[in-house]
């Protein structure tokens, strides 16, 4: 029964991603040539994808690393860093207030911080039961899981196999990148982590929030919540996951509004079980956008359709009256 159900919740899941993200037939919105697919996205502009390379999502990771790290030390992110400092600075003076705050609404409204969920597939690795897939039983966990990334793997494998079908590249890069994000966002958030050392919210002790800078490994591993809540891994990869699906489907208008939205209610929902304080969340988006901007860049281009028709408008062809003869001539304007 369970295998059942495991097979429905993917082919679900598939039907969904082929609707929501679906083209139409190649030859109306799409050019194929020299291993390339040509993307129309409106306003005279479309995204070129060449040929997808097996592991991409692996071997394109120091390139987006080194990409990511040259434009977070970029002049046109100096900006950007002093807003998120400061944004951070001043949530870290407020986080007890709003912390209190959201929980106390919580509870008006009657939403559960406590997570439980049921175990829907599960398998034994070296001898302990890992859950797979796992429903949540109220609508606290089930925010919660959305940030965990599993969502966005399966999000990720339901776009590679609709594109492996369809021979769409853009479904299967942008499966590759979603893949190449969850990494680079696992690994740079448990680095930061590691160094920060910031204590999660602990209800009902006023002195949770404390930092412990450069935690020993044996002490991370076993009190976690001791040191890991700056920043947001699950915020980082839910924005990463949102910015490659806006930077691959641009035309896809839904997707920023229901990401972001998404995004919020998930930040609410960790402060309301105590995983977060508000003040861990700046950094890990601005990690997340940034992180997607330049993972999408290396695995696509594009393309102004409308700039060899400008050039073309510049060329103007006329009749000349020379030496007594009419002769034809062109002019090109710079």
């Amino acid at each position: 029964m369970k295998y059942k159900f495991v097979f429905l919740f993917f082919a679900i899941h598939f039907l969904l991603v082929s609707m929501a993200f679906s083209q139409a037939p190649l030859p109306n919105d799409t050019l194929q040539k020299n291993n390339e697919q040509s993307f129309d996205i409106g306003n005279g502009k479309a995204l070129v994808y060449s040929k997808p390379k097996p592991f991409a999502f692996i071997t394109q990771l120091p390139n987006a690393t080194i990409g990511t790290v040259n434009a977070t030390f970029s002049k046109k992110s100096i900006k950007p860093l002093v807003f998120i400092a400061a944004t951070t600075g001043l949530l870290i003076l407020a986080d007890e207030p709003i912390a209190n705050g959201v929980q106390q609404f919580s509870r008006i409204i009657h939403v559960e911080a406590t997570e439980r969920n049921k175990t829907i597939w599960a398998i034994k690795l070296s001898g302990k039961p890992t859950n797979i897939i796992k429903a949540p039983q109220n609508i606290n966990t089930a925010l919660y899981q959305v940030g965990q990334g599993f969502p966005g793997l399966i999000l990720g494998a339901g776009m590679f196999v609709y594109g492996k079908i369809n021979q769409n590249y853009r479904a299967i890069s942008t499966a590759s990148q979603l893949a190449e994000t969850f990494i680079l966002m696992g690994v740079t958030t448990q680095v930061l982590k590691r160094i920060t050392g910031r204590q999660s919210p602990q209800p009902g002790n006023e002195n949770s929030n404390q930092w412990h800078f450069f935690p020993s490994f044996s002490a991370y591993q076993k009190h976690t919540p001791m040191y890991d809540a700056f920043p947001s891994g699950h915020l980082a990869t839910l924005m990463s996951t949102v910015t490659i699906l806006t930077e691959n489907y641009p035309e896809k208008k839904w997707i920023k509004p229901v990401g972001y939205s998404l995004t919020g209610l998930v930040g609410l929902a960790m402060i309301n079980n105590g995983a977060h304080w508000a003040s861990d969340y700046p950094l890990a988006l601005g990690l997340g956008y940034l992180c997607a901007r330049q993972v999408a860049k290396i695995n696509r281009h594009v393309e102004n359709k409308n700039a060899s028709i400008k050039n073309l408008n510049r060329l103007h062809f006329t009749i000349n009256y020379v030496h007594g003869q009419l002769m034809p001539a062109c002019i090109y304007k710079l």
